[in-house]
């Protein structure tokens, strides 16, 4: 069979803007730093991408704000004890109650947060010299070019053609821009850097304007075409070296944080680097940006897996190879950087810049399916580095081991929460992402290289599960919140996807020891041969033991359908496969898909995949639900609070990855998890098998 024209596929689905609409801002970068722009191809109107739509952010993961503290809030003022049922052990938690609304909390819970780090936009006026507006700009035409990173764009006003080309290097945090117009001559048009303080708000582009004297904006050298800008808010600091080819860059005398270039010449180029440390080497030129993005993402397209859907019958093909495009460049800019990416990446700011890692399965295991493992090892690099931290907490809780936080900052510590510290679903994870990457490697480096986050992650685990004398087995919980988070974090014990992940994540860890020539460890053993069985009511499997009526109460069949994820996330360990066939049935049926997130449909196909349901596979990634919508930028919308969200993105990849290249001890056919019947046509190259 021919390879794949990879050429074509990618950019068959370039993205194409012709209006301001706020659901396709585009954005470049390279996983440590993105900058999102409107049609001029700038930040020029934010304002028509706020409220509801993606926000034009400009974030980085080093770039962080905390707000002052004159009260001195501390974390360790909201300890809640809680009472293992089984051991009596006192374990301590830092909550808050839902309702909680004090400043104190508030505090804790939005610091620190993820910093814009300053709009580059142009200032456009209209020949009476009054400011334009959206609707003054006429042709717009502006298209991401996924194959070399670059969005292009352009413009009239006034009867005069902008043309902007904007890109971004891929190993520094830094912007490239050209801009070319006869009305930077007549100055209608001019390049512009304003600076903000820093949002703790929920949603948003992670910026404040009117605020101007509570952070400064230092020269800390410039010549005729260069400056230094050293900018603080409160107790942070970073850098911003600009370098432009020609014209002349002013303050404006009104406000200490805008920067106005003026340009005497019709074309302008324009690049900028933003920095955590002050870096005094020169700044490359534009051409020089412009090929080094062009070079990394054709390696990009060119290194890893491919899938191409073309000649398929099913009329929702190309629907779905668009996704699959935009989502691996997506995650490629948002998702790949030193940090766990939080659930809007670099975009936009949910909850306060923070992530979830809960959620970072759903972010990076596709970039080892699709033969890019580097991707997920630069962000599972930071499990190490917090590693003394995860310990102190499993201490502190009276556990062995490593216990991994929920809603982060780099720093690794849980803020108080009513059920974050609670969660115990990415406990396991490092242990997956590790045993994914020895899969695709098979070398005894990547086996001592993460054998300490797998053997303490398996130490917590093991000491985590609760000996039950009367029925002789081990329990999970309480207290304890399962990924389906409706449950009461006081009284649920043994959810049943949280019981698989246990077991497959003490059976994988033993086998690394037997690998790296170590005895396995017998308290993991006799955890898992004496952990409690998936719990099943009615002959499907439910959300939790203490979840009996999941399928036939009034509140069960809500949020995430995770008793399905024991096969499908999950290999099957402990699962019954009739059994999950039921359960996908009745999921299918019954439950409410309002409620349900992003990510539950590439969950929901990956378990059809597992059971030998191709068709209902495909259905299920497809399915026509508001939270399944994928916009033309390529992000998967969930709400107008969170208008993106990607672990969907991340979830997509993960399924198609293993619905066309297959899994571990699956069906030794091409594309396995497609429906069989000749509708579909896809070809992959490149794509590893799921665990």
């Amino acid at each position: 069979m021919d390879r794949i024209n990879r050429e074509e596929l990618v950019r068959r689905h370039n993205p194409v803007v012709r209006s301001f609409d706020k659901f396709s801002s585009l954005t470049v970068g390279n996983g440590n730093y993105a900058f999102t722009v409107d049609a001029t191809g700038l930040q020029t109107f934010p304002e028509i991408y706020e409220n509801g739509g993606v926000a034009l952010g400009h974030l980085s993961n080093w770039g962080w704000h905390t707000s002052p503290n004159p009260m001195g809030y501390e974390v360790e003022k909201f300890p809640k004890t809680y009472y293992s049922t089984f051991s009596g052990r006192e374990i301590g938690f830092p909550y808050m109650p839902r309702e909680e609304t004090s400043e104190e909390y508030k505090w804790l819970r939005m610091n620190p947060h993820r910093l814009h780090l300053g709009a580059v936009k142009f200032l456009l006026t209209l020949p009476t010299a009054e400011p334009a507006r959206p609707e003054n700009l006429q042709e717009i035409e502006q298209a991401l070019d996924l194959w070399t990173g670059v969005i292009s764009s352009r413009f009239s006003l006034s009867g005069e053609m902008v043309t902007v080309l904007t890109c971004c290097h891929p190993d520094e945090d830094m912007l490239a821009i050209r801009v070319r117009s006869k009305l930077l001559v007549s100055g209608q048009l001019k390049l512009a850097m304003r600076f903000p303080y820093g949002s703790a708000s929920f949603g948003g582009s992670g910026a404040v304007w009117d605020r101007p004297e509570a952070h400064q904006t230092e020269i800390a050298a410039s010549t005729d075409h260069s400056v230094r800008l050293r900018r603080t808010l409160d107790e942070d600091a970073y850098f911003v070296t600009a370098e432009w080819s020609n014209g002349a860059l002013e303050r404006d005398a009104s406000d200490p944080h805008h920067f106005v270039l003026t340009s005497d010449i019709d074309e302008a180029e324009l690049v900028i680097r933003y920095s955590k440390d002050e870096q005094a080497t020169p700044l490359p030129e534009f051409e020089d940006v412009l090929s080094q993005s062009h070079n990394y993402w054709r390696a990009f397209w060119n290194s890893g897996g491919a899938v191409e859907l073309a000649g398929s019958q099913d009329s929702r093909a190309h629907e779905l190879e668009r996704r699959i495009v935009l989502s691996q460049y997506l995650t490629a800019v948002q998702s790949s950087g030193s940090l766990p990416p939080q659930e809007t990446g670099l975009t936009m700011n949910s909850w306060a810049g923070k992530f979830h890692l809960e959620m970072h399965w759903w972010h990076s295991v596709h970039f080892a399916l699709w033969n890019r493992p580097e991707l997920l090892e630069n962000n599972l690099g930071w499990y190490g580095e917090i590693l003394p931290k995860a310990q102190g907490l499993a201490q502190s809780q009276g556990y062995e081991g490593a216990r991994w936080p929920k809603c982060v900052t780099e720093e690794g510590i849980n803020a108080p929460c009513f059920i974050e510290p609670f969660l115990i679903w990415q406990q396991p994870h490092p242990i997956y992402f590790a045993e994914l990457l020895y899969t695709v490697r098979n070398d005894r480096d990547t086996l001592e290289r993460y054998q300490d986050i797998v053997f303490l992650s398996a130490d917590f685990m093991a000491s985590y599960a609760e000996w039950d004398d009367v029925r002789n087995r081990y329990v999970l919980g309480p207290p304890l919140a399962p990924a389906q988070e409706i449950y009461d974090h006081a009284v649920t014990m043994n959810p049943t996807f949280e019981l698989a992940y246990w077991a497959f994540g003490l059976s994988t860890a033993n086998r690394w020891r037997e690998r790296l020539g170590l005895s396995r460890v017998d308290k993991w053993d006799h955890v898992l041969e004496h952990l409690s069985p998936l719990p099943v009511s009615d002959g499907l499997y439910v959300a939790a033991e203490t979840a009996p009526d999941t399928f036939s109460g009034m509140t069960g069949i809500d949020d995430h359908p995770t008793m399905l994820a024991p096969l499908g996330i999950l290999p099957g360990l402990m699962t019954d496969t009739e059994t999950m066939r039921r359960t996908l049935k009745e999921v299918v049926r019954v439950w409410h898909w309002e409620d349900t997130w992003g990510w539950d449909y590439p969950m929901m196909a990956m378990t059809a995949a597992r059971l030998g349901e191709g068709e209902l596979a495909v259905d299920l990634l497809l399915i026509d639900q508001k939270k399944n919508t994928y916009l033309p930028n390529g992000h998967n919308f969930q709400t107008s609070r969170l208008p993106i969200y990607l672990p969907g993105n991340g979830g997509l990849l993960t399924a198609v990855a293993m619905m066309a290249g297959g899994w571990l001890g699956g069906p030794d056919t091409t594309t396995p998890g497609f429906p069989q019947d000749g509708t579909w046509t896809v070809r992959c190259e490149g794509i590893h098998k799921m665990l």
